[in-house]
């Protein structure tokens, strides 16, 4: 959404605003989300934004993120204390917290036992924050210091086994600080919480909508490219199809479509995406080959991060010489989501921590002949959804589950070869097949097959064999950010299983992945 980049918006019109203040968290972006779900505008802002820009904001509620440093580290994210005297309530989640907690003149210390992942808290003594909120409740903590004196003025709110204060509340200012994370999904009761601060305590109004958004958005798109063209990066996902019906209202015939075939798509990937844009959409589209091109520069890279930043400069390289045979393109667009951004980056130069380089984000070569349209970069995968089903886009296309852009390079474990490729396309297949028509695909986030470069011996028709294992990952989720293995039922993996080394030569064992995000991620590289 415009609102959410860096700069100061005129957020005045909608007083019912909330202003995140961004010190690091993976999940920053997910706070602003989850405002969003309740139809509040938000903005995200690094620590770095003055006192008097704040003023001209004029946010109902200001909300610090949590982040990955102690507030004792040197070069530790800071603020200006002054904002707790602007009379606006606050609520500081995780570091956030500790920041309040340090600079109203308390004490935080380390804690002598960590507490990372499912922890249940108490809550106590009556307060707007945790009205209607069980006594009891699991939360996500994530944190190794915690808050040894409070500062004056405060009291504690919540506790758990390892802390006496678990949140904390100043009535007198409004202030608010919790030591979870409200968040996320891990956090039972985590969306009443931030419900309570966003109403009952901020006082804010739902009139965030995606049709607002989708407004919003093409007027920004219009005034950013002015009169001239635009080629869009298309794959055939929900993300670049949304861009691309999104950009066309904005932009008419001066869209250009290309899609490029780098060899490492789905099988029969290139014949959907011709079809379904050609004839069923009416969109300008190029195809370009480029598969050679991909592969020779991929041949014996085994480096995940090298993959991806190789798939990230052709990709573009690929653009530019494109964009030179249509007249008058300065602009290059993209279907780039958050969680790419915050994956691959720092969100505005903070402190968060990189985690994997987006083909589309960390990729990007300094000196690019074009200049970039990301349509969607503040919105999560759900969110790209509704804009589609706004847009009119059949279920079809809003309900096809994630694909990498680098594709299949990054579920390729090690080198990547024509053989691996297609033994990869073909185990993919089945497994997307299956799932469809045991209607497993629609309950799960992203369930696709990974190579792995371990060969096991294996007994066919009484003979020994010595060959790969492919690997089924299935996860589900609601926005990405977090995820949990999907629970698929015994006969549907064996009828994976059995279909896959039955049918796809050089492969004799499956194996299932039952791991959750985090620690792990969705993709294996």
């Amino acid at each position: 959404m415009e609102g959410m980049r860096r700069g100061v918006i005129n957020m005045a019109e909608n007083k019912e605003g909330i202003l995140i203040i961004d010190f690091g968290s993976q999940y920053v972006q997910l706070i602003a989300r989850r405002i969003r779900e309740q139809r509040v505008h938000s903005i995200v802002e690094p620590p770095t934004i003055s006192i008097k820009k704040i003023k001209e904001i004029n946010p109902s509620g200001i909300i610090f993120s949590g982040g990955p440093s102690s507030v004792y580290d040197k070069g530790a994210p800071s603020f200006d204390k002054r904002v707790f005297d602007l009379g606006v309530p606050v609520l500081g989640i995780c570091y956030g917290m500790q920041f309040i907690g340090k600079s109203m003149k308390g004490n935080i210390i380390k804690s002598g036992k960590r507490e990372y992942g499912r922890t249940i808290i108490r809550f106590k003594r009556r307060n707007k924050l945790f009205k209607g909120i069980n006594p009891k409740s699991v939360v996500l903590m994530s944190h190794r210091d915690k808050v040894g004196r409070l500062p004056k003025g405060f009291s504690s709110i919540a506790l758990s086994e390892n802390t006496k204060c678990a949140a904390f509340h100043n009535p007198k200012q409004d202030i608010y600080g919790v030591q979870f994370h409200p968040e996320v999904v891990h956090t039972e009761e985590g969306k009443k919480i931030l419900r309570n601060f966003l109403f009952d305590i901020c006082g804010c109004k739902k009139t965030w909508t995606m049709k607002s958004f989708i407004d919003k958005k093409i007027k920004a798109v219009q005034e950013r490219v002015g009169d001239k063209d635009v080629i869009l990066g298309l794959s055939g996902g929900v993300d670049s199809t949304v861009s691309a019906v999104l950009l066309h209202k904005a932009l008419g015939e001066r869209l250009h479509c290309i899609f490029v075939d780098n060899g490492l798509l789905r099988k029969g990937e290139v014949e959907r995406v011709e079809k379904l844009f050609k004839k069923n959409i009416k969109l300008d589209l190029i195809t370009i080959d480029a598969r050679k091109r991909f592969l020779k520069a991929l041949k014996d890279v085994t480096d995940p991060e090298k993959k991806r930043k190789i798939i990230g400069e052709i990709f573009i390289r690929v653009f530019e010489e494109a964009s030179k045979k249509i007249k008058n393109v300065k602009f290059l667009a993209q279907g780039t989501l958050y969680p790419d951004v915050i994956e691959s980056h720092t969100f505005f130069g903070g402190p968060s921590k990189v985690i994997k380089s987006h083909h589309n984000v960390g990729g990007l070569p300094k000196k690019m002949g074009l200049k970039l349209v990301e349509p969607l970069r503040d919105l999560f995968k759900d969110e790209v959804r509704e804009v589609g089903k706004e847009l009119a886009l059949a279920d079809e296309l809003t309900g096809r589950q994630p694909f990498p852009g680098p594709g299949l390079a990054v579920r390729i474990v090690g080198a990547i070869t024509e053989k691996r490729l297609n033994i990869l396309q073909e185990a993919d297949w089945i497994i997307i097949d299956i799932a469809k028509k045991r209607k497993v695909y629609s309950k799960t986030w992203q369930i696709f097959g990974v190579f792995l470069p371990i060969r096991s011996v294996g007994v066919m028709g009484d003979a020994r064999t010595y060959e790969n294992a492919i690997a089924i990952r299935a996860v589900t989720s609601v926005d990405g950010m977090t995820a949990d293995w999907a629970k698929i039922p015994y006969d549907v993996l064996g009828e994976m299983s059995n279909r896959i080394i039955n049918q796809i030569e050089g492969v004799n064992r499956v194996v299932f992945d039952i791991s959750s995000k985090p620690p792990s991620t969705i993709e294996w590289e």
